[in-house]
């Protein structure tokens, strides 16, 4: 089973493919876990260039499907052939949302139209503004797509490719993630593990 974690930064995706990877492993499964970007070398670049590089924004889309393709190859496909639960934190639709500010949702949907769907997406619903608010919470260096601005573009951009997603049969379920990280969890955990 192959299912991704999506939402705005601050959302508590990382918080909550935790949770989840720990009650698949209480359960019995094996589990891989991953992020996009990965951790490959196409990966490591776009995190360096996150944090404050020069690529442009046009640029991003093309690297992340590159790293798209090479996390699959690499990482995805041969956790599923040995049977476990790949958990990622960010996939398809995070590419959708993002890159599609710069280059339009149908050009970014053009360069990952050959990659598999994951089995479940589960979309962490939380407004813009209490996102940011955990993420200057959290303290850190906060890249280009941490501003109030920005993550209102992003979540009205989500809501356009999620419809595209549900109309080609992808399986979204959109997650109140308000309240505590136990309770999102709950809420996560009935929705993907026991109904599937």
């Amino acid at each position: 089973m192959f299912i991704a974690f999506e939402g705005l930064d601050g959302s508590g995706g990382t918080t909550q493919i935790g949770l989840f990877e720990a009650a698949v492993v209480a359960a019995g499964r094996g589990v891989c876990r991953t992020r996009e970007p990965s951790d490959g070398p196409v990966g490591r670049l776009i995190r360096s260039e996150l944090a404050g590089g020069v690529v442009g924004d046009a640029v991003f889309g093309m690297l992340f499907a590159a790293d798209r393709r090479d996390h699959l190859d690499r990482v995805v496909l041969p956790a599923l052939a040995r049977g476990e639960v790949v958990l990622t934190d960010r996939y398809f639709l995070s590419s959708l949302a993002y890159q599609s500010q710069a280059l339009g949702l149908e050009r970014v949907w053009g360069f990952n139209a050959e990659f598999p769907a994951a089995d479940v997406v589960v979309m962490l619903d939380l407004p813009p503004a209490e996102c940011l608010r955990r993420v200057e919470a959290r303290g850190g260096v906060r890249d280009r797509f941490e501003t109030l601005h920005q993550l209102e573009r992003i979540a009205a951009a989500y809501e356009a490719a999620i419809l595209r997603c549900l109309a080609r049969g992808d399986r979204v379920e959109r997650i109140d993630a308000s309240g505590s990280a136990g309770d999102v969890h709950r809420r996560v955990w009935e929705r993907v593990w026991r109904t599937s």
